[in-house]
């Protein structure tokens, strides 16, 4: 930066100068002012007390995202679009077996970290996994450090956990205030 200070020779146009000079060095103060609150303003959001460190490894809380599971209602227009065009490669199929499964088919597909599920109910079952929309196909699943806290503080706010021995089993679904289902793991 390059300051230009013209010299008077009156004494009037010294005072000129001298205004100039005074803005310039309030305006670099305010400046550098400025900087060094936002600095610290950021480090003080990114820095942790010990304890803040400690509380936040032993809380409960969630992780990451474990897996998407979409319903799928046209297999190959499905498949072309998250094989073909959005790149997923297929880790695992299985066709799932129980009470409100039976005969689902599930499709595992991956790219990178990211985990979709597709699931498609065979034909003959169809009427035997309840709507669209239940746990079994369209939900999100996200990984956490230990559901039992986290299951007993959506029970006490009044949520209903699809799995009562989500403690036991490491998982459990529930429906979110949007109407998103929403699941839970402490899987690894």
């Amino acid at each position: 930066m390059e300051i230009n200070i013209i010299e008077s020779k009156k004494e009037s146009n010294g005072k000129k100068a001298n205004i100039t000079v005074s803005k310039f060095v309030r305006r670099w103060c305010f400046l550098v002012v400025f900087m060094l609150a936002g600095t610290s303003f950021t480090f003080a959001q990114k820095t942790e007390s010990p304890a803040a460190k400690k509380e936040s490894t032993t809380q409960a809380r969630v992780t990451g995202l474990k897996y998407i599971c979409v319903h799928v209602l046209e297999l190959e227009k499905t498949l072309k679009l998250y094989r073909e065009i959005l790149g997923f490669k297929m880790s695992d199929a299985e066709i799932l077996h129980g009470p409100g499964l039976e005969g689902m088919l599930v499709m595992k597909l991956k790219a990178n970290d990211l985990e979709i599920s597709l699931s498609l109910t065979a034909p003959e079952f169809i009427d035997t996994i309840g709507p669209v929309g239940n746990t079994n196909h369209n939900h999100f699943m996200l990984k956490v450090n230990d559901i039992g806290p986290i299951g007993d503080k959506l029970k006490e706010e009044g949520y209903e956990l699809e799995n009562d021995n989500y403690a036991r089993d490491k998982y459990t679904f529930f429906v979110g205030p949007n109407g998103e289902i929403i699941g839970l793991s402490a899987w690894d």
